[in-house]
């Protein structure tokens, strides 16, 4: 059982790099290129737009590609920025981040919010969180706190994996201090070999 140890904090730790950097990517990915998207329109072009009209995008994909690799891909059924309260929503959210080590990590929810000025970003919906080397992460919800960089969820959880199933209440993730933390009502089961 020594072992069950050692493989449930590996479990965690490459769960919350996972989380993490999905995140931390969302939030700040579709920042950048939604505002660098809408500055190109040429001016005479673009109609004026008081500060309560929302802007809206529609089926878009951002791929981001440096030296020949693709390094994340963000796909949003609709996007739509409001002005005055500086928010971005996002429908039908899709993120495929590609690791330097080859893994691939998905992260998906119907819907999303990212508040541009503090960076934070809530993920809404059938949150669901896959990595190519066949960790799952579900939830209702999640909310990255940027300047904290916590992950946090107060819905009912499950992760699962080859060797582990875990379910719970909550969640707390500790970018920084790398720690993943399931609140309540916490039951694990180990899926591995016996002995």
């Amino acid at each position: 059982m020594r072992g069950g140890g050692g493989r449930i904090r590996r479990v965690k730790w490459i769960l919350l790099v996972f989380i993490g950097l999905s995140i931390v990517g969302v939030g700040g990915l579709l920042w950048v290129n939604l505002r660098d998207q809408m500055k190109k329109g040429d001016p005479a072009e673009t109609p004026k737009l008081g500060e309560n009209i929302e802007q809206k995008l529609e089926k878009i994909r951002f791929v981001e590609e440096k030296k020949g690799k693709i390094h994340w891909e963000l796909e949003a059924n609709t996007i739509h920025q409001y002005q005055k309260e500086n928010i971005l929503l996002l429908e039908e959210v899709k993120l495929i981040y590609y690791s330097a080590d080859g893994r691939m990590i998905t992260l998906s929810g119907d819907r999303g919010k990212v508040y541009q000025d503090s960076k934070n970003v809530e993920l809404m919906g059938k949150v669901v969180l896959t990595t190519s080397d066949h960790y799952q992460l579900k939830t209702n919800s999640l909310f990255y706190d940027h300047l904290k960089k916590k992950v946090t969820s107060s819905d009912p959880v499950e992760l699962e994996g080859r060797e582990i199933r875990l379910e719970g209440q909550g969640i707390s993730i500790s970018l920084e201090d790398k720690i993943f933390k399931v609140l309540h009502q916490v039951k694990t089961r180990w899926k591995g070999e016996k002995g």
